[in-house]
């Protein structure tokens, strides 16, 4: 590849060879949450980068290490959004949507964060986020769950399973945060930089650390489940209930955390181990402080974030075939008086049947090339049109995927021949 044109490291193109399974995945979601009453929000894809400094917490890896931020011509620090909830909490704050009410909203777009590239971990990546904003729940919460296992049963994916804790509130986890700090204090010679580091700022981070020689020190850690006010405790006990009832299997991981500073309660994952080490394909929780945390009026909610392109991995190791949207019909056309009547006769088309995909063979060349052409679209019926058919006033219908003889029909009649004989 020419030097100077090639993407951006961990930034990758969808080729259309590749975006069947992105629009049968799109579509999918699309149609789940219509299923459920919520409605599509568009934040920009830039915010301030103070927004992520205060919701996600300036002592987690996305703050520290991995947003994109740079300073604009009027000298503010901007950042490429890492992740969409604290976008839509400034939405709802800066147009006015809470004072009491409640939303249900989604978004869907990419997302920028500096790691290092891998398979399932990309610096522009796509996510599908649900946000429920002014429900306490937990029936708000089990909602969001079974709208997951709904849509994994949809597309036909088995190797995926639920996670599930529960943080508690800001003031039981204020306690255990005491204890925990209390614990690793007692280890710290043995902390590696990450954790000694996240010890004076966020300690329930070193619970996430992935560093094999740190594992067994986290599995002696207080866990946080003991240290559960009554009312977080209750919440999370009627949200496994509800569950149970739903028919959806979970378990308690007592070490799931998340990333970010501003859950509380609620969190689970939906993880696979179809992907090696990018196991989370949608994680999620309950933020009932962030929106005040942001300057907003105290509102309760909660929200997950699905991995378009795990996803998608996930679709193509399970073998699915999406609906291949190839056309209907090709128009063969060859000579410049029969291309000129092919393309009005390809827009009359389009007018008169709205359901059926016509492809005109742009191109020229002679009719077994066209034909080549034509196959190779995958079109079920090719509309031959040369001189000799325009000299007859007749389009002549030939089945490309069948034994049928070619046909003649007038061309004034071609779109009802077509719907009365070649409708599927």
């Amino acid at each position: 590849m020419t030097s100077g044109v090639r993407p951006v490291r961990g930034m990758n193109d969808v080729l259309p060879a590749e975006i069947g399974l992105w629009q049968h995945l799109e579509g999918a979601l699309r149609e789940l949450v219509a299923l459920y009453g919520y409605q599509e929000i568009r934040v920009p894809i830039v915010e301030h980068t103070d927004l992520f400094k205060r919701s996600i917490g300036e002592f987690t890896d996305i703050v520290e290490k991995e947003m994109y931020t740079f300073a604009d011509q009027g000298g503010d620090s901007l950042t490429l959004r890492p992740e969409a909830t604290a976008g839509i909490a400034r939405a709802a704050i800066s147009n006015g949507m809470l004072r009491g009410q409640k939303h249900k909203l989604w978004c869907m777009g990419p997302m920028f964060r500096h790691e290092r590239p891998q398979k399932g971990r990309y610096r522009q990546f796509h996510q599908f986020d649900v946000e429920a904003l002014g429900f306490d729940g937990p029936d708000v919460d089990v909602e969001l769950i079974v709208m997951m296992a709904r849509l994994w049963r949809t597309l036909g994916l088995g190797r995926v399973s639920l996670q599930l804790n529960s943080l508690g509130t800001p003031q039981s986890r204020a306690l255990y945060r005491e204890r925990l700090v209390q614990y690793f204090r007692g280890h710290e010679a043995v902390l590696d930089e990450d954790s000694r580091r996240r010890l004076g700022g966020n300690p329930l981070r070193i619970l996430d650390s992935k560093n094999p020689d740190m594992q067994a020190l986290i599995a002696g850690a207080p866990l946080i489940v003991d240290h559960l006010d009554a009312g977080s405790l209750a919440h999370f006990e009627t949200l496994q209930a509800a569950l149970r009832a739903a028919g959806v299997g979970f378990t308690v991981n007592p070490r799931l955390v998340r990333g970010l500073d501003y859950y509380s309660r609620t969190v689970f994952e939906w993880i696979t181990d179809a992907l090696g080490s990018q196991d989370a394909v949608c994680s999620g929780g309950r933020y009932d402080g962030l929106i005040t945390q942001l300057g907003g009026e105290a509102t309760p909610a909660i929200g997950f974030a699905m991995g378009i392109e795990r996803v998608v991995e996930l679709l193509r190791l399970a073998q699915v075939v999406p609906v291949a949207h190839t056309p209907d019909a090709y128009i063969v056309a060859q000579g410049e008086r029969a291309t000129a009547a092919g393309l009005a006769l390809a827009e009359r088309l389009r007018d008169q049947l709205p359901r059926w995909r016509i492809a005109f063979g742009h191109g020229g060349g002679n009719f077994k090339a066209q034909f080549r052409r034509a196959d190779r679209s995958g079109a079920r019926l090719a509309l031959v049109l040369g001189e000799s058919e325009l000299e007859r006033g007749v389009i002549a219908i030939k089945n490309l995927r069948g034994e049928t003889r070619q046909i003649e029909c007038p061309m004034a009649e071609v779109g009802t021949r077509l719907e009365a004989e070649f409708k599927e």
